[in-house]
């Protein structure tokens, strides 16, 4: 599985349609939600799964109002129950095959952060669709893994939580080497690193891009509360700590950058999971959530360094993530083939 900094064919999306995700404020999402597509398909291609022709149009509309090249827009009719293609959406790798390295799509079992909001059943026939449409060979493994429950290096590295991954509602009966062995045949790792918990608010049960997140194949990026008062501080210490003593295949240690976390934001007394650990990479340009909040700034300043010759986007996420994710949840990545 390629690293997501390296070249990307486009992006893929999800159109949003499903009120219930983002209770009471649904009417705002479409057009924050073009905003942000709009700002990839001026760096990349977005392919976008719809529901029907009216979906297509409507979406089109709000895209092009958002200045996006209309020749970057790519529309698949591809039904979704959610919009979180980070989770359903499919995962793309690459192999040897004869004088040229092949893609493949690694169709995960996905029911819905393990069972908690059903139905399911067309978000985990994304891969499928996309796989038959394109002639891809699809590789089957038999487990249910979400997208934003993994992050890669591309050089043989994993980064994932204990609370998901090990989650019984998602695999039961499986063990952490069953879930490593899956990872290694079918993402090409070499090492798993497991960090411990996730964010308060995150419904997924801990998903690491919320947490920690390689931005080169030896820089991890990791959120940090500096408020010992506050719920994250425990667990985003303990996961910082274990960072600390990873190393590599090759016995090195991991570089690590602390990235600062937000100040709470809560919809309706509920806290959600705001992290601008939650960026998503793409060709040219790093779409980060922002909450217009003085850490914006501090977030922005982290990262620029990281990604030279490439633009750090502030995303307007306080609405977003009341659906509970941000930019990194809603996107996934198609790597150019080498």
């Amino acid at each position: 599985m390629p690293a997501e900094w390296a070249p990307h064919r486009g992006t893929w999306l999800s159109w949003p349609h499903k009120e219930a995700s983002w209770p009471g404020i649904f009417d705002r999402i479409p057009k924050q939600y073009a905003h942000m597509a709009a700002t990839l398909a001026r760096h990349e291609d977005v392919f976008i799964n719809v529901r029907d022709r009216d979906m297509e149009s409507d979406a089109r509309d709000l895209l092009l109002a958002s200045g996006a090249p209309p020749d970057r827009l790519h529309f698949f009719p591809f039904p979704t129950d959610d919009a979180w293609c980070r989770d359903h959406g499919p995962v793309f790798v690459h192999r040897p095959g004869g004088d040229r390295v092949q893609e493949a799509v690694v169709d995960w079992d996905f029911n819905a952060w393990g069972g908690k909001y059903p139905p399911w059943n067309r978000d985990n026939a994304i891969p499928q669709r996309v796989a038959d449409h394109f002639s891809l060979e699809r590789l089957t493994p038999g487990l249910v893994l979400e997208g934003g429950s993994i992050d890669v290096n591309g050089a043989g590295l994993l980064l994932t939580t204990e609370a998901c991954l090990l989650d019984a509602g998602r695999n039961p009966g499986l063990g952490r080497e069953d879930i490593e062995s899956a990872l290694e045949r079918y993402l090409g790792i070499e090492s798993v690193l497991w960090l411990g918990d996730g964010v308060v608010g995150d419904d997924t049960d801990g998903h690491v891009d919320d947490v920690s997140r390689f931005v080169d194949p030896v820089t991890v990026v990791t959120a940090t509360e500096e408020d010992p008062q506050d719920d994250n501080h425990g667990p985003l210490q303990d996961n910082l700590d274990r960072l600390r003593a990873m190393r590599g295949p090759d016995g090195s240690p991991l570089r690590i950058v602390e990235l600062p976390m937000p100040s709470p934001v809560f919809h309706d007394g509920e806290r959600l999971p705001a992290s601008y650990a939650n960026f998503y990479i793409a060709n040219g340009v790093v779409l980060l959530p922002s909450y217009d909040l003085e850490s914006d700034a501090r977030a922005r300043a982290v990262l620029q360094p990281l990604f030279p010759g490439r633009d750090i986007v502030p995303i307007a996420s306080t609405d977003l993530v009341w659906g509970l994710g941000s930019c990194h949840c809603l996107t996934q990545q198609w790597p150019a083939l080498p």
